[in-house]
């Protein structure tokens, strides 16, 4: 049996409602703070850095989040056949969200290289190179949404809709490279970045504040990227995981919660832009914490250099 029954309309109009309820006020706030955050990026800033570029790439992936998300809710709404129209938002969609996770997942690397490695992340960093991984992953991207529905073995009928309950191993993939590998990534980087700036908020108490406003930063946006897409993905998985036993008595249910965590997963193309202030705010001042690393490695090396090598210390 390649397909269930989907007859639990009262359940689908309930979505749609919870879709309005979302979306309304998430396109009212991330129209125009989008339009401040590009003019204050694009415009505002002088030097082009790391951070800049990548911020730049990540408002261009939720500004294509916005425009997709009305035709999400039509689509639900009319169950909408897959036709061009579908396509184009489906490819819009696709690739914009990972889009966002990856851009998410090479800030937290930046900061990580940063803060951690100062004396060698002039080697690794330059504005140059962002740009370049940025425009390598958007071709990439781009290049994998168009040629997803080829490793399809059936055309699905409704648009965004997996009606059919055969496992699709190609959707795995995209989830575990896509979504968890980055997070581990995310995770880890935030964390060591948290820890090495509470060490040298316990030396250099003159910069205490500044110290713990970064350390802010980091822990809102790495909340913000937890609580955002782990449910989305998360459902997406137990979704496989339906569709290898065949249970299809679950099907109706899991479907909604996927529609409800998409919903709670598209909030972060405008919780973005509260971070785009953070960022904006952490330009002039995150420089300002490398001398104060710099001066902690040349410390560490010089009582390293009058010590056994068993004693080294590991930054």
């Amino acid at each position: 049996m390649d397909n269930c029954p989907n007859d639990n309309n009262t359940l689908q109009n309930g979505i749609v409602l919870f879709q309005l309820i979302v979306y309304i006020p998430v396109l009212s706030l991330g129209i125009p703070l989008n339009v401040i955050a590009f003019w204050v990026f694009c415009c505002k800033l002088k030097s082009w850095t790391e951070t800049r570029v990548y911020m730049i790439n990540l408002m261009v992936a939720d500004s294509f989040l916005l425009f997709a998300l009305p035709f999400l809710i039509y689509f639900t709404k009319y169950n909408h056949p897959t036709d061009k129209l579908c396509f184009t938002i489906q490819n819009i969609y696709f690739t914009n969200m990972p889009m966002s996770i990856l851009i998410i997942t090479l800030i937290a690397i930046d900061r990580y290289i940063a803060i951690k490695f100062p004396l060698k992340a002039k080697l690794f960093r330059s504005s140059l190179k962002s740009a370049s991984i940025c425009g390598f992953l958007w071709i990439t991207m781009i290049i994998y949404c168009y040629l997803h529905p080829k490793f399809h073995e059936r055309k699905e009928e409704v648009c965004l809709q997996k009606q059919s309950i055969q496992p699709n191993f190609f959707v795995l993939f995209s989830i575990i490279f896509g979504y968890f590998i980055p997070l581990g990534i995310v995770i880890f980087c935030s964390v060591q970045v948290i820890k090495c700036l509470k060490k040298k908020m316990a030396t250099s108490c003159h910069e205490t504040k500044l110290i713990q406003k970064a350390i802010h930063i980091v822990s809102v946006n790495l909340c913000v990227f937890i609580i955002c897409f782990s449910p989305f993905y998360i459902t997406l998985l137990l979704r496989f995981a339906v569709d290898v036993a065949g249970a299809c008595s679950l099907l109706s249910e899991v479907r909604a919660s996927i529609q409800i965590c998409a919903c709670l997963a598209n909030c972060n193309c405008c919780l973005d832009a509260f971070c785009y202030y953070f960022a904006a705010k952490e330009f002039p001042e995150f420089p300002s914490l490398f001398p104060t690393c710099i001066s902690m490695r040349s410390k560490m090396n010089q009582s390293n250099e009058s010590q056994p090598p068993t004693d080294q210390v590991m930054i």
